[in-house]
């Protein structure tokens, strides 16, 4: 069993390391992770310049690109024979409802099951990795019972474990995402030529955190299981697009 490990909080980030030690009671661990720090980066691809791969003391690898990059460097290249499944994280921080659009952590896992990989994302809710040990446990737990017990087809998880002792969680749910409020407003602030500069606002607080969505979840205590789907297609408005264009 070969496991492809990577993140977006970079290979330095405690996160990784956890990951990955985890793992490696579980199979052959593989990780390559971006340079730097690149949260936020969601599914893009680096098509401006070459990427450059290298390794650190530790054996990670590590590319000065973004989450998805790689993971397409690996699968696509790198390694051989190829992972059978990739887990991306542990995250810093959680990854609710539309978090999962920007998220790096997400993404890396996302490419993995593009090319029909089982694919797992893990974030911590708690900042500055709180509880790692919590994470860590549940991480190892859900792949080591995939192992086990396959799905009938690869999928997609994204799952977010609350910051607290392993043994004051309160179960597991299956969830689907909640929603958040908008964005803060962006941050002006000013260099030293005057020049204004915009920081990216907060997070918005959650919307939609009723019984049965991921918010909710984590706020009880609960580790939150989401199975995602990259079919963007709203077929629910199919039929009145079609009605709209004059087509039946």
């Amino acid at each position: 069993m070969r496991i492809l490990v990577s993140n977006d909080d970079g290979y330095h980030a405690p996160g990784v390391a956890a990951l990955a030690k985890a793992m490696s009671a579980l199979g052959e661990v593989i990780v390559v992770a971006p340079e730097q720090n690149r949260s936020g980066a969601s599914n893009s691809l680096t098509l401006d310049r070459p990427l450059s791969v290298h390794q650190a003391s530790n054996g990670f690898y590590f590319v000065n690109g973004t989450p998805t990059d790689c993971v397409h460097i690996a699968v696509t290249g790198l390694l051989d024979p190829k992972p059978d499944l990739i887990v991306s994280g542990i995250n810093n921080g959680a990854n609710l409802g539309d978090d999962t659009l920007y998220s790096g952590t997400v993404a890396a896992a996302m490419e993995g099951f593009m090319f029909g990989l089982p694919a797992f994302a893990f974030s911590l809710t708690a900042k500055d990795w709180v509880h790692m040990e919590t994470a860590s446990r549940v991480a190892k737990e859900i792949v080591e019972h995939y192992l086990a017990q396959p799905l009938s087809c690869p999928a997609l998880l994204s799952i977010n474990i609350p910051g607290m002792a392993y043994d004051a969680l309160t179960g597991w749910e299956v969830t689907r995402l909640g929603k958040r409020h908008p964005s803060s407003p962006v941050m002006p602030t000013q260099n030293q030529r005057r020049e204004t500069l915009y920081w990216i606002g907060l997070s918005g607080s959650a919307r939609d955190a009723e019984s049965g969505t991921d918010f909710h979840a984590v706020s009880e205590g609960r580790v939150s299981i989401t199975p995602l789907n990259i079919d963007l297609t709203h077929n629910g408005q199919m039929q009145s697009v079609r009605d709209w264009w004059g087509l039946r």
